[in-house]
């Protein structure tokens, strides 16, 4: 458990539970500054605030970064919220026909991609002697194991493809950062604009709140040890099999 004050930061943060996280971090007496990064500008103010607004392209996530070195090792809890699911030209593969180049291309990058480049620029910034828990937003159906029903093949790639890489980044961040715990976190179907088309099929409790979701995965940062592993859990902090 965390005991001492340190800081928070939201990657991604312009999303529902992105906000979500950002008010239950200012809500956190233990954390003194929640550092909020988005491409779109800040939609609320707060004293204990930062937004930056950047793309994600790496030169200029590099740049966020090398802005925050004043608060190099002092980050507690770090959010990585990135993801698409659909878009105006795109919806969730139901047959292998319906896959595309451009739409594997735009799901790899928001959703492996932009996630991956943070975990590299990152480490520097986040090693040091505060317990340090760093959460990418992942989904269950990018587990391999658990594909039962086929379908949705960008999604579900982007997702397992992403798992890999944390387990990959999670070996070297824990020779060069002893004090971080990576989790690839899977936050159930959240009531979103990224899950909007799907609330038909939800099962009745099973659509969830985004401070609900940012609640679960808050404490299950309290509660995991550092221990140099990646975990892939749920917002109920279930393991979920590769």
């Amino acid at each position: 458990m965390l005991t001492n004050s340190s800081n928070a930061l939201v990657l991604g943060a312009s999303g529902a539970i992105g906000q979500a996280l950002i008010q239950n971090f200012l809500n956190d007496n233990r954390i003194e500054r929640v550092i909020a990064v988005s491409r779109s500008a800040a939609t609320f103010q707060h004293p204990k605030l930062h937004w930056i607004s950047t793309q994600y392209d790496e030169s200029s996530m590099q740049r966020v970064v090398d802005g925050l070195s004043e608060f190099k090792g002092s980050f507690s809890k770090v959010c990585i919220c990135h993801g698409i699911l659909h878009g105006e030209k795109m919806f969730p593969e139901k047959r292998m026909e319906e896959m595309s180049v451009d739409m594997m291309q735009s799901i790899f990058y928001a959703n492996t991609i932009v996630p991956s480049l943070w975990l590299k620029l990152l480490r520097k910034l986040v090693a040091g002697s505060v317990e340090c828990k760093v959460a990418c937003f992942s989904a269950r159906v990018g587990s391999t194991g658990d594909n039962a029903l086929g379908g949705w093949y960008s999604y579900r790639a982007s997702k397992a493809a992403l798992n890999s890489l944390m387990k990959t980044f999670s070996i070297e961040y824990a020779r060069r950062a002893k004090n971080v715990k990576l989790i690839a976190f899977h936050p159930g179907t959240v009531n979103s604009e990224m899950s909007k088309p799907f609330h038909g099929t939800v099962p009745e409790g099973k659509l969830f709140e985004p401070s609900y979701v940012a609640d679960c995965l808050s404490r299950l940062m309290d509660e995991l040890n550092i221990d140099g592993e990646l975990s892939y859990l749920d917002y109920a902090g279930k393991p979920i099999p590769w």
